[in-house]
């Protein structure tokens, strides 16, 4: 059915149409066919399908080469893209290595830190407990002095109280002989 209809619009043309004789210059549809054959030799002796042809062929190359370009574009945007992520992954392991170096570092630092502390507490340690004895000795020494003192004073004054003129006399020659037996 379908072949039939499109064969009776082939067949149904105006020149079909017209009424009188078809092949004569009074038939208006004759000589619009005639016009149309002219025009169409016309072009084909100006070599217009050629051209068009050509013109299409040449265009065809150039959306080829465009489209070649564009797959060399594309290409070397995905290398610059797998360079530049290759780059990124790199600067973030070496981030990475430099927060971990710093965070050693601040370890070791805080380790150095408390040994240091330790030291500095032993060393004012033993300097208090140094004075300490220092101020010791020093307050032994000093009531010791003082025993002394007191001894030699409690002592001449019983000396004193007990001596008498001939007593005294014969300790000063003692004393004397026994100065002059260590000079010699």
């Amino acid at each position: 059915m379908q072949r039939l209809s499109i064969l009776l619009a082939l067949f149904a043309t105006p020149a079909l149409a017209a009424t009188g004789p078809f092949f004569s210059l009074g038939n208006t549809d004759f000589v619009v066919l005639l016009g149309f054959i002219g025009f169409v030799g016309v072009l084909i002796y100006m070599k217009v399908p050629a051209r068009l042809t050509g013109m299409l062929d040449a265009r065809a190359v150039q959306i080829k080469a465009d489209l070649d370009e564009a797959r060399a574009l594309r290409d070397e945007a995905k290398s610059i893209l797998a360079g530049y992520e290759r780059r990124q992954k790199e600067v973030q392991e070496q981030a990475d290595r430099i927060v971990r170096a710093a965070r050693d570092e601040a370890v070791a630092a805080a380790e150095q830190a408390k040994a240091d502390l330790k030291a500095t507490i032993a060393r004012r340690l033993a300097s208090a407990t140094d004075q300490i004895a220092s101020a010791e000795a020093a307050a032994i020494r000093q009531v010791r002095e003082q025993a002394v003192s007191v001894a030699v004073g409690v002592a001449g004054e019983v000396l004193a109280s007990q001596m008498t003129a001939a007593a005294a006399t014969a300790s000063i020659d003692e004393a004397i002989t026994q100065v002059a037996a260590r000079l010699n």
